[in-house]
């Protein structure tokens, strides 16, 4: 059975934080939006990620000479980087993909693409949560990255360059210093990198469901369905094959994360993204706080104090979407934590894993798909999805009602892997 809906109903798949923001900024237009998940909103990635939003996201995963890190990060059991076996097959098509976009002359336009989607992040995140009575949740922040090193960050170190080259305000600290910021980290500590002017989430989770609450309270047609397949019409429309019935549209937006690409495969689309999993492990009475954001450099995690305890979030898995989760490697977390935090409290730590998109330029796919009318996409967003969601729903929105604003799409489009 399929329904009828007006002509100008634009239908989102996914209501992960991109698909929320994506929805707001078409209500904002005047546009009728139907949301669709099989779970409720915001409950994947965009609940687990360490809430970091930061409007100078510009230093891409991949940069020159990284390949020379990679097998270190591999043979160490607790390190950052894990790869499932049965996944290799698909991994290594990537991972050469992967390289090729760290390349020098690759990166610097890779960096001003990544800084068109988040700089305004915080500024967007405002506009939407105003008068949710959430506003709250978004909390004016520092990004630390620390190392135990002494002068482990330079002023001429690529990723330093990135920021300070596109206006981060940025400031090189040692360790005395860094724990007159934070007073709980370890005197380990030597050396860190102070990055001001951003936020983060007191719930990812929590903010998500606000703004999907807002998006219903603005019109938004909320609906928890299992999409099974879409197609298209001859008429330009698209019908959406749901468990128990179908659904039709005059636009379609794709925006569910990992499971993007299974609906797209069926209409001959094949695109690299992989399968990039990250676990956290939760403290709910960690009995010391962090006013800021963490990042050990070295052991690439990141911990933020959470209206639900201290979170610590890192590691990347790349393994097939229905691969049991490794919870071991939310447990190493707890060692690393501990070590960052000297007096933390680890009783009853609660423990997660969630599936990233990650396309191997650090890049979304976001816009239209050439040879397929009426169709958007808006997923891939790898480690910065809740930074770079607002400014994703604004392009998404300014695409479909022919506003969009001065942007060069190139760097986002499908079509520069097909």
């Amino acid at each position: 059975m399929a329904d009828e809906l007006e002509p100008e109903t634009v239908t989102i798949i996914g209501a992960g934080i991109v698909g929320i923001c994506s929805a707001l900024s078409l209500l904002e237009r005047g546009v009728a939006v139907r949301l669709i998940d099989r779970a409720r909103p915001a409950e994947a990635a965009s609940y687990g990620n360490a809430g970091v939003i930061s409007p100078w996201s510009c230093v891409p995963q991949s940069l020159p000479g990284i390949w020379r890190t990679l097998p270190k990060a591999l043979l160490d059991p607790s390190g950052p980087l894990a790869i499932r076996l049965g996944y290799l097959p698909r991994f290594l098509p990537w991972a050469a993909r992967f390289l090729k976009a760290g390349r020098t002359d690759q990166v610097g336009k890779i960096a001003d693409a990544m800084d068109v989607l988040n700089r305004p992040n915080v500024e967007l995140y405002r506009r939407h949560l105003a008068g949710t009575g959430k506003e709250h949740l978004l909390k004016d922040s520092y990004y630390l990255q620390v190392s135990r090193r002494p002068n482990a960050i330079r002023a001429e170190d690529i990723a330093y360059r990135l920021r300070a080259e596109r206006d981060a305000p940025l400031e090189i600290v040692d360790g005395e210093r860094l724990r007159e910021i934070e007073p709980a980290l370890s005197k380990d500590y030597r050396s860190a990198l102070i990055i001001r002017d951003q936020a983060r989430a007191l719930s990812p989770g929590d903010l998500g469901k606000a703004l999907a609450d807002k998006a219903c309270a603005m019109g938004a047609d909320l609906r928890r369905l299992e999409v099974k397949g879409i197609r298209p019409s001859e008429d330009g429309a698209w019908r959406i094959d749901a468990v128990g019935e179908t659904l039709q549209t005059a636009k379609l937006v794709i925006a569910a994360g990992p499971w993007s690409t299974q609906l797209l495969k069926p209409l001959g689309i094949d695109l690299p993204l992989a399968f990039e999993r990250g676990y956290h492990l939760e403290c709910p009475d960690p009995g010391v706080t962090l006013e800021h954001s963490v990042m050990d450099i070295e052991r690439k995690f990141v911990t933020s104090a959470m209206s639900s305890g201290m979170r610590s979030a890192g590691t990347a898995e790349f393994a097939d979407i229905d691969t049991p989760p490794a919870f071991r490697r939310a447990d190493m977390l707890k060692t690393l934590t501990s070590a960052m935090l000297p007096d933390l409290k680890t009783e009853g730590c609660r423990v997660w894993m969630g599936t990233r998109p990650s396309f191997p330029d650090s890049l979304p796919c976001i816009g239209p798909l050439d040879g397929h009318q009426n169709l958007h996409l808006a997923f891939g967003h790898s480690h910065y999805g809740l930074g770079m969601a607002p400014m994703t729903g604004e392009l998404v929105a300014g695409l479909l009602t022919g506003h969009l604003p001065n942007v060069d799409l190139a760097p986002y489009l499908a079509a520069r892997f097909l």
